[in-house]
């Protein structure tokens, strides 16, 4: 097939994006297709192609740190320059396929979805409404509670001037605390903080009160952490994430040996079931159809019940993200599961 990824973009997880673009690219390369390679959002879109089998594609490290967006607008006007006419339009309408390599904003949020689906482009992954459902957390979790699947307590706070008193609720939570505090809507972790004490809480709300970021406040939880990948409705192996640090943050998610991820998880059968369960159930309940893929986060309480976290609608697909290390414990090697994310998207 024809196939143009999209990766990069506008989003703090642009650096993590355009390494799941080569990984896909190696993969789609390796099982005969023919590949373009995008990032929407930079000066010159086009990366690489097109490409044939038996062409070389350049891998890309994720830095320690997200990127800095201080740019963020101007790559969003160049991303929407792209996606909406010119060379690259041309270059996605001409695709048999385009493959969603986008991590977070636009990319994960709807945005790209939505014009894809006007300019008639078939696509991989879930459909704009589904990803906007998924994309901010406080909404989604109110839908998974709604649908049995168990979410913490949590209180959505948009920190205004400077010395503005904290909300009550939310100064009630960290007050019985610790908490967690990250925004309502982004990705791979980025600016997810543990809080001990009103004053940290501070701090936090410093740091996003410029850019008008609404934050997600919810009890910290103690227990082991889990993550469980769905495809096509079929849930992989469960991974336990061995943190050593308070939480998964960026840092931890994607430099080597930061983290310890056992796949698959060293729990008992029926715990095992039980956390697919919930991953394929919280997939539904957002609208995630047969035709789709998801990956489901989970935490323990202090009393063994898993809560999820989040529903993420485009997982990493770096070398080292967790959704292909649990497709190969599954028996499906990287481009096996690249390819069954193509056959999806085509049955659809």
């Amino acid at each position: 097939m024809r196939i143009v990824i999209l990766s990069g973009g506008e989003s703090t997880e642009r650096d993590v994006s355009l390494a799941s673009g080569r990984s896909v690219a190696r993969a789609l390369l390796e099982r005969r297709h023919e590949v373009v390679l995008i990032d929407p959002a930079a000066a010159e879109p086009v990366l690489a192609g097109p490409l044939r089998p038996g062409d070389a594609v350049d891998a890309v490290a994720v830095g320690k740190e997200p990127p800095s967006l201080s740019d963020q607008q101007r790559l969003r006007e160049r991303m929407h320059a792209a996606l909406t006419g010119g060379p690259v339009l041309d270059l996605l309408r001409d695709a048999e396929l385009v493959f969603l390599a986008l991590h977070g904003g636009w990319g994960e949020d709807g945005h790209v979805q939505a014009l894809l689906e006007m300019a008639g482009v078939r696509f991989t992954g879930a459909g704009s409404a589904v990803c906007a459902a998924a994309w901010h957390k406080g909404r989604a979790q109110a839908v998974l509670g709604a649908a049995g699947v168990p979410v913490v307590d949590r209180v959505l706070w948009r920190p205004g001037a400077s010395g503005e008193a904290v909300p009550q609720d939310v100064r009630r939570l960290v007050e019985a605390g610790p908490v967690v505090a990250k925004p309502v809507a982004d990705g791979s972790s980025v600016s997810v903080h543990r809080v001990d004490s009103l004053s940290q809480l501070d701090q936090v709300a410093a740091e996003v009160r410029a850019g008008g970021t609404e934050l997600l406040v919810e009890p910290f939880l103690p227990g082991r952490e889990f993550t469980v990948g769905v495809v096509g409705g079929q849930a992989l192996p469960v991974i336990e994430i061995e943190l050593t640090t308070p939480v998964f943050d960026y840092t931890a998610k994607y430099q080597p040996e930061a983290v310890n991820e056992v796949c698959p998880a060293q729990i008992p059968a029926d715990f095992t079931s039980r956390l697919q369960h919930l991953a394929v159930r919280a997939h539904r309940a957002l609208g995630f159809g047969d035709d789709t893929y998801s990956r489901a986060d989970f935490r323990n309480d202090a009393a063994g019940t898993p809560m999820c976290l989040e529903v993420n609608a485009l997982p990493g697909l770096t070398a080292t993200s967790l959704l292909p290390k649990a497709a190969a414990r599954a028996g499906w090697d990287y481009p096996e599961l690249v390819q069954r994310i193509v056959d999806l998207a085509v049955r659809s």
